[in-house]
Formats: C-alpha cells, sequence, structure tokens
C-alpha cells in the first residue's frame, strides 16, 4: 500500500475518535519515516506505507495523544520531548508567552521562574526570545524534570536554564524578573476528554473541587518573588478569570486577563501593586 492510501484508509478510522483525524495519520506516518511532515507531503505519499505505521494507527484509535506517541510535540519555535511523566504542551499556553514579549523589552536579561515546569515548554521558549535571560524551572516530579532536562540541551539552552525538583515556590528566593506558572485548574469532578483523562499525568491536571486548589498556594509566593517592577504571567482555565483575579488581588497583586487566539480567558498577567 502506499503512503497516499494508508493515510486515507488511517484517518478514515481514527474519525471516529479524533477531530483532527488526517493531521492525526499525517504526524504519526511522518513519524513512522523519520521525515518531517512537510518533508512526507511534498515528496513521499506515493512511497510505500511502512509496517509499523498500522500499530501506531491502532495506538491512537484506543486514545493515546499523538504527542505521546511520537515524543515529541512543537511548541512556539521550539520542537520538545514529551514523555507521560508531563503535560503536553498545547499552543493555548504560547499565550503566556505572547504576553510577556508584549510587556517586557527584548534587549532585557530577565530573571524568569517557572512554576511547574513540566517538559520545561514555557521557560525554554521564553529562552529563546530573550538571549541574556538566565531561567530556572521547577516541578515536583523527578520525571519532568528529567525531562525539561533533556529539552534544554535539544534546544541548546542548557547553558541558561536550571531545573530542580521542588513543592511550587517553597525554599525558593527572589526576585524574579517574568515568573510563569501553568498550574492544574481543572475541577476534581470535571470531564474531560478521553485523550486527556486517560493519558495525561492527572497531577499536572486537577485542582480541587473548583479548579482553584493551585492558585491559592502559589498567588502569595508569586507576591513575594516577584520583582517589583516585573510581571507573572500565569494560565487560567477559560472561565476562571474573575475567580483567579480576585485570588491575585487578595494576595496583594494586580492582575489583568489577556485571551488566546480563540477568544478565551487563557492568562492573568500580575504585577505588584
Amino acid at each position: 500500500m502506499t503512503v497516499r492510501a494508508a493515510l486515507a484508509a488511517a484517518a478514515q478510522r481514527l474519525s471516529t475518535c479524533s477531530e483532527t483525524a488526517r493531521l492525526d495519520a499525517e504526524l504519526l506516518m511522518a513519524h513512522s519515516l523519520g521525515l518531517s511532515r512537510e518533508a512526507l507531503l511534498l515528496g513521499h505519499l506515493d512511497d510505500e506505507a511502512p509496517p509499523q505505521f498500522d500499530a501506531l494507527v491502532e495506538r491512537r484509535s484506543r486514545g493515546e495523544p499523538v504527542a505521546y506517541i511520537t515524543g515529541r510535540k512543537g511548541f512556539w519555535t521550539l520542537d520538545l520531548k514529551v514523555t507521560p511523566d508531563v503535560l503536553i504542551p498545547r499552543a493555548d499556553s504560547e499565550t503566556l508567552i505572547e504576553a510577556s514579549i508584549a510587556r517586557l523589552p527584548r534587549g532585557s536579561a530577565p530573571r524568569i521562574l517557572d512554576l511547574g515546569t513540566g517538559s520545561g515548554a514555557l521557560l525554554l521558549a521564553a529562552l529563546s526570545e530573550w538571549p541574556l535571560a538566565w531561567g530556572l524551572g521547577v516541578d515536583r516530579l523527578e520525571a519532568a524534570i528529567r525531562v525539561a532536562r533533556e529539552n534544554a540541551a535539544l534546544t541548546g539552552l542548557s547553558d541558561r536554564a536550571a531545573f530542580i525538583v521542588g513543592d511550587w515556590a517553597a525554599a525558593l528566593s527572589g526576585p524574579f524578573d517574568l515568573i510563569f506558572c501553568n498550574p492544574p485548574y481543572i475541577a476534581s469532578e470535571a470531564e474531560l476528554p478521553r485523550d486527556v483523562a486517560d493519558f495525561e499525568p492527572a497531577t499536572a491536571l486537577y485542582a480541587g473541587p473548583d479548579g482553584l486548589d493551585d492558585y491559592r498556594r502559589i498567588l502569595p509566593e508569586i507576591e513575594r518573588l516577584l520583582a517589583p517592577e516585573g510581571l507573572s504571567c500565569i494560565e487560567i482555565g477559560y472561565d476562571q478569570a474573575a475567580a483567579v483575579s480576585g485570588l491575585a488581588r487578595s494576595a496583594g497583586l494586580e492582575a489583568s486577563v489577556v485571551r488566546d487566539l480563540a477568544g478565551r480567558d487563557r492568562c492573568l498577567v500580575l504585577s505588584q501593586t
């Protein structure tokens, strides 16, 4: 069977479990062939389909995310390693990078902190935009820290990034000029898509009955660690702007909301009052 025919068959098969069935099939085929998706589409559609492709499609049909199958995920301008130990980086989270770029001069040398760093996506994306910056990523899981360190090496940013195991900001001292955080913010009883609920780490998703437990811990620490002229970009759920802004004000922070490309509330930009 040719690649073209195998892609058509796979897209049909995945259409019952994925809203991006054709894209999923193309990414899995590119991975099978050791090519980029662009190279696959431009010059290899008439090649013979590799035998391992069917097994990858089978895994996707059972709900496993494409990023965990291929072990890679693009974020900002970076190609990152991901494993089931870390949350898959999403385009929505790029809103935090965009918000920080709009407010912090590119020629500055900020000290950056990324709380709950996971794959290191936010910290490494920021370091790629501020060549004079240095950053620290913190995560409670050693397995996540290993992934983040590998990504720092893969992106050539190891000399400006350090990663440590920690419980949010406990035992840290500042100040930091730019603080990122994409904490768990899903209510514990909320229903999530199968490929999220069954495969991504629950500790990176759920945050108590109202989804706000980790904000209650993090926001006072941000106030403590943030430099006087610094800013923090923290991700929120689409319906949490009012609640998290209230918690931020109670912690002594000013908050403004930034929306993602879909027009949903996605980021709070925090600063000292």
